[in-house]
């Protein structure tokens, strides 16, 4: 369903996820300090990996990691049973974590979710799926975590040698965006490219933050309650990403804000996209200037060995030689492509079908409970020695939800949506997000099985780097597969004349527009969406049959040998 995610590897209205991002992993010492997005938004949230206490490791992990909108049920449980009493040092610690992490969730909110349903009244399938590529390094950020946790400045400390002048720079650009990027939003075609390298910036640094971020969370808390930064992690990134997309896009609304905020009608509305670019400039600089003047850093723990960056590097190329981590890689990377379409395109069908963004950012604020409780049923389901079953299982529940999503779409209302209709949309959206929920923790599990204690942070990080990519790679593909599948014309009707026009587009406004400007309708006489929803559930149907469900089956069955690396660090 539409406003699903996996961490950032579903819709581009990701849930309280992508997002993103299906998980990301926390890798300790010299380049183990990262995580691979998502979503939800998403998912974004990163495991912590204790090389130090892999027997911990592996309890925390199989109880299920934190992931946008799915994570407070886990993250608090761990947090219950085996944290000690928090002291004032561990809770400052924790309102830190969550104040840095709702700076990196409002990035994230602006570019997995909010950006692109604006631009969709002015753009093509085509176009947003260019704009798509600017979430990209939260997938790709395991290629340069190892230089965020080897190089530092030992004065200024290993953490905040990056997380300052990071949030710095971020300040500064979101301050120029704040001047810039409304004319370029409000022009007849925005500039895709200027904007997709803009915000390609701006969620890489994002991306760095949380990779130092990810990494200073294990010594800004005392040991025993190290599993709190899941819990600060939870509360801050949801808060971010839901300031930037569902409170953003209602704010956003001149209809929204003139019946629900004002009692007099104006022709703004009460939150510009400017406006909200710069607020968030001066929260990034005051939170920074903090940083810098008023937060030391500590010292960095002497427990665990360390690897320099040309080692971390080594592990991970022979982590991937091993022919059963292969495998898994493949199926990583086929998995989640019956779904592809459903994800990054439904929520905008659903828009230019006629449903307003404030309805679609309503129906995810009303899904975020239903992820925290169906996140702890699905912890429980995928408590086993195969948490690969229901993983499969969720896979094949999303293809459902694909077609039901179709469906949807094909019976849109000609007229004022009723409220039956939204509900439906609602109970699609939980029941898909449902889905996605079991398989993301049962992933998790799985990956916490397989991975080598010794090396833990490192495996854990790549797998699920690479799962999160696995999400993110098609959805460029299939928004161009809309509008290359799709056959518009523009009809002309006049007296004595009746003329069709090849249309390159009647999805955006601004292609309606150019057909009206020459006195005629656009009509859409194939709609690419159904054509491409169809192919990719028809390919991920027979990839899950022929490949992902035996050799899924096969892998959990393996013992944990098979999965070790030969040569240590």
């Amino acid at each position: 369903m539409p406003l699903n995610q996996d961490t950032y590897d579903s819709s581009l209205a990701p849930t309280a996820t992508a997002t993103a991002t299906d998980s990301s992993s926390h890798s300790h010492r010299a380049g183990a300090s990262s995580s691979a997005l998502p979503s939800s938004p998403a998912d974004m949230l990163s495991r912590r990996d204790k090389q130090s206490h892999p027997e911990d490791e592996t309890e925390l992990l199989e109880k299920g990691s934190p992931r946008n909108g799915h994570s407070a049920y886990d993250a608090g449980e761990v947090a219950s049973n085996d944290a000690g009493e928090l002291s004032q040092k561990d809770k400052r610690a924790i309102a830190l974590l969550v104040v840095l992490y709702l700076l990196q969730g409002i990035p994230c909110g602006l570019a997995f979710g909010s950006i692109p349903f604006l631009l969709r009244a002015k753009l093509s399938y085509s176009q947003i799926g260019v704009f798509t590529l600017c979430t990209y390094p939260y997938s790709l950020k395991l290629l340069w975590s190892p230089v965020v946790d080897s190089i530092f400045s030992p004065s200024v400390g290993r953490r905040k040698s990056w997380i300052v002048p990071i949030q710095t720079v971020v300040a500064g650009l979101l301050w120029w965006m704040g001047g810039n990027v409304g004319v370029l939003m409000e022009a007849s075609e925005p500039d895709v490219n200027k904007l997709t390298v803009l915000f390609f910036i701006l969620v890489f640094f994002a991306a760095t933050q949380d990779i130092a971020v990810d990494g200073w969370a294990l010594t800004l808390l005392s040991k025993e309650n190290l599993s709190y930064a899941s819990t600060a992690q939870t509360i801050g990134l949801n808060t971010g990403y839901f300031l930037s997309f569902t409170v953003f896009l209602a704010f956003n609304s001149l209809e929204f804000s003139n019946t629900y905020l004002r009692s007099t009608p104006l022709d703004y509305p009460v939150v510009t996209l400017s406006g909200y670019l710069r607020f968030s400039a001066v929260a990034f600089l005051l939170a920074t200037v903090y940083l810098a003047f008023f937060q030391p850093e500590g010292p960095e723990g002497t427990d665990e060995p360390e690897m320099n960056l040309k080692s971390v590097y080594t592990v991970m190329w022979d982590i991937c030689q091993l022919k059963h981590v292969q495998t898994f890689i493949v199926i990583h990377l086929i998995a989640k492509l019956g779904t592809a379409t459903n994800d990054a395109a439904t929520s905008l069908k659903l828009l230019e079908k006629g449903l307003k963004k404030e309805d679609l950012s309503l129906a995810v604020l009303i899904d975020f409970p239903f992820q925290i409780l169906f996140g702890y049923l699905a912890a429980k389901w995928s408590k086993s020695d195969r948490p690969l079953k229901p993983w499969l299982i969720a896979m094949w529940t999303r293809l459902g939800w694909a077609i039901i999503s179709m469906l949807l779409i094909s019976n849109f209302p000609k007229g004022a949506i009723s409220t039956t209709y939204f509900c439906i949309v609602v109970f699609c959206t939980v029941g898909s997000s449902f889905a996605s929920t079991v398989q993301f923790v049962g992933i998790s599990a799985f990956h916490s099985q397989i991975a080598d204690p010794l090396i833990g942070g490192t495996y854990m990080t790549l797998l699920n780097t690479v799962s999160n990519l696995g999400g993110t790679w098609p959805r460029f593909f299939v928004l161009k597969g809309v509008d290359a599948f799709s056959v518009a014309t523009c009809v002309i009707k006049e007296e004595g004349l009746d003329l069709t026009v090849k249309a390159r587009e009647c999805v955006s406004e601004h292609g309606k527009a150019a057909c009206a400007e020459l006195g005629g309708k656009c009509v859409t006489t194939r709609d690419g969406y159904y054509y491409t929803s169809s192919l990719c559930i028809v390919a991920g149907a027979v990839a899950l049959i022929f490949f992902v469900q035996p050799a899924a089956r096969r892998l959990q069955s393996l013992p944990p040998s098979v999965w070790r690396v030969k040569q240590r660090v």
